[in-house]
């Protein structure tokens, strides 16, 4: 399970890169691979008992979904 840290912090610069694009599409990947990330560190925060960890990616994932609604199209 300590290995799980290595594919989280993979992703989480994946996601940056992604989130930082031009492009539409590419940023929602970027939230959604962010996202994805989060699930990842408390998995493994859970797992070392590291709660501020967990804390920090809750808030984080909060703003991942925002940021993933708010790069979508409007639908009105």
């Amino acid at each position: 399970m300590s290995l799980l840290q290595w594919p989280a912090m993979a992703v989480t610069l994946l996601a940056a890169w992604l989130v930082a694009s031009l492009h539409k599409k590419k940023r929602s990947w970027g939230f959604w691979c962010f996202i994805a990330s989060n699930v990842l560190w408390v998995a493994w925060g859970w797992h070392d008992q590291a709660w501020a960890l967990i804390a920090l990616q809750v808030g984080l994932f909060a703003m991942n979904l925002r940021g993933a609604r708010k790069n979508e199209p409007d639908a009105g």
